[in-house]
């Protein structure tokens, strides 16, 4: 995989791949679109579509001189230059679709594996059922679907993990090793969230009510699938409302069934995320 060549190696193939050079353009000329439509706005406008729209205030903080910004050191730079600002808004376009339909395989397929967890929903879905208006206070009352897709995300978390570079020496308190500045460390969502350690009932176990009652208050670096600190993931809100919205659907009209152990092993392959290798599922239409 691309993903895992060394940099050098993955910078040179992806600058010879035709497909990836021509992709690569139809998708910051289609970004560029968009800076210039929010920059061509009243100065007034922009200060009141930042406060709702996370592109414009990106844009908003746009550096007005990048070449004198240049010349500063990293502690004085203010604002974003334009390559920083392209990097920022296709990550919302990888966040909004990739990570989002990737869990949703992931969704579908524990279903299928777990019919009384369907069948919780469907009924917390029934027992809200006299208010037919999908608002966000109607979702915000959906408590143990919210308890699904966190514990969707912690089994099967649709990122390998996360890159920091460390800004100084450091040791491991376990097992001692030494570490040094600029050292690249891998974190592992998945070793996270099934740390046995960390959680009261078996994280090797699928089981949406652990977020009901003992591992509620899990410790917050347990569960991270899309990062944490001033680093993660910036579209993690969309992708999970996203993600609640599209189950809830599902489940009001679809149940889903084991299609057999062959053609719905589960398994998993990696690209830029940890996508389902084997789901066969029968559909069900309950309406």
């Amino acid at each position: 995989m691309i993903i895992y060549l060394p940099r050098v190696l993955s910078s040179i193939y992806l600058q010879l791949n035709h497909r990836h050079r021509r992709a690569q353009t139809i998708i910051e000329r289609y970004l560029c679109r968009m800076i210039e439509q929010e920059l061509s706005e009243s100065p007034e406008s922009i200060s009141q579509r930042k406060r709702t729209c996370l592109i414009a205030s990106l844009v908003a903080s746009l550096q007005k001189d990048e070449k004198a910004e240049a010349m500063k050191s990293e502690e004085e730079k203010r604002g974003l230059s334009r390559s920083e600002l392209l990097h920022e808004m296709l990550l919302f376009l990888v966040a909004g679709y990739e990570t989002t339909s990737t869990a949703l395989a992931w969704f579908i397929y524990l279903m299928s594996k777990h019919p009384q967890v369907q069948q919780k929903i469907k009924a917390e879905l029934i027992g809200d059922s006299q208010n037919q208006v999908w608002s966000v206070e109607r979702l915000d009352s959906l408590v143990y679907l919210d308890c699904v897709v966190n514990e969707v995300l912690r089994f099967c978390p649709p990122i390998n993990g996360t890159l920091r570079t460390l800004t100084t020496d450091d040791r491991l308190p376990q097992s001692g090793v030494q570490l040094f500045k600029g050292d690249s460390v891998l974190i592992p969502f998945h070793t996270l969230a099934r740390d046995t350690r960390q959680w009261s009932i078996d994280p090797e176990l699928f089981c949406p009510e652990r977020f009901l009652h003992v591992d509620k208050d899990h410790h917050p670096y347990a569960l991270i699938p899309f990062g944490s600190g001033h680093r993660q993931c910036v579209g993690q809100d969309l992708a999970r409302f996203e993600l609640k919205v599209i189950a809830a659907r599902l489940m009001q009209y679809v149940t889903f069934g084991d299609g057999g152990s062959k053609v719905n092993a589960g398994g998993h392959f990696s690209r830029i995320t940890i996508m389902p290798k084997h789901i066969g599922v029968t559909i069900e239409f309950d309406q």
